[in-house]
């Protein structure tokens, strides 16, 4: 299983000098599985790099799912250029979510006046599969859905596949059960001995005293959670959309400093734009 990040940003695409080295497009996975499937996680404004090297690569077939439907999640759809192509073919998953919720999602992105091109102007064929509710097969790959404390709800998914754990938690509050979703506990549980986590880690515990309930967690919460999960590498995700690249290496700088002091060996990422993974 191979991951790549198209985007890690939270909330709202950003550019500037000061977010070079971590990026500024919002939420987009690719996974490349052992049996030669392309995974999209989430069509943030990352996805539309992503569909670019997919034409060059002349790469047409590929598996969508959604965690949810907030702008920074979806906003990149309707410029992933694959969908115009004839030739290309979409599956998206609807995973756990309600009947038809992914074919709501794609067609709300591009109902007037949102976008010049309605979903049904798409030249690529999409199919929507309907998984039954609880874990589902992509190939090589087993994915297991997991509300997320967040509002409006949500899924996170661990991704395994040959004995290897991939667990993908954005957008998830740690402090606070939202409806729907789970305690603390439920997601140290879901993570426990993953080879890699992505978590999200949008605040500093400082700035997470004033935005409980916003439906994102803090890095010093995520961290804690992650070694008592026992996790191999530790990623943190959502990136704040005013967070520097210098203050994020001050966050992983503390972050490793925790995780010495703790005795542990687990890695600590902040997760980069175009930063690949291996398991």
């Amino acid at each position: 299983m191979r991951i790549k990040c198209w985007g890690s940003r939270g909330s709202i695409p950003v550019s500037g000098p000061e977010y070079i080295k971590y990026g500024g497009d919002t939420t987009c996975l690719e996974i490349r599985t052992r049996s030669d499937d392309i995974l999209i996680i989430d069509a943030g404004t990352g996805i539309r790099r992503l569909g670019q090297r997919l034409i060059q690569e002349n790469r047409l077939e590929y598996h969508l799912v959604f965690t949810h439907c907030h702008w920074d999640h979806i906003m990149g759809f309707p410029f992933f250029k694959p969908t115009l192509f004839s030739q290309a073919r979409l599956i998206v998953h609807n995973g756990s979510f309600h009947k038809n919720y992914a074919k709501h999602i794609l067609s709300r992105i591009m109902y007037p006046p949102n976008f010049p091109l309605k979903s049904s102007d798409i030249d690529a064929t999409i199919i929507f599969k309907k998984n039954l509710p609880g874990p589902f097969e992509i190939g090589s790959v087993t994915l297991t859905p997991i509300p997320l404390s967040h509002p409006n709800t949500g899924f996170g998914y661990k991704l395994e596949e040959d004995g290897k754990t991939f667990v993908f938690l954005t957008d998830n509050e740690l402090g606070h059960v939202h409806p729907h979703g789970l305690s603390y506990p439920d997601y140290r549980r879901f993570s426990e001995g993953a080879d890699i986590l992505f978590h999200d880690a949008e605040f500093t515990p400082e700035e997470y005293e004033t935005t409980i309930r916003w439906g994102h967690s803090s890095y010093r919460e995520v961290l804690q959670m992650a070694l008592e999960a026992g996790v191999g590498t530790l990623g943190l995700f959502h990136l704040n959309q005013d967070r520097s690249d210098a203050d994020m290496d001050r966050i992983v700088e503390d972050c490793r400093n925790q995780i010495a002091k703790s005795g542990s060996d687990m890695e600590c990422v902040a997760v980069a734009t175009d930063m690949e993974f291996t398991l």
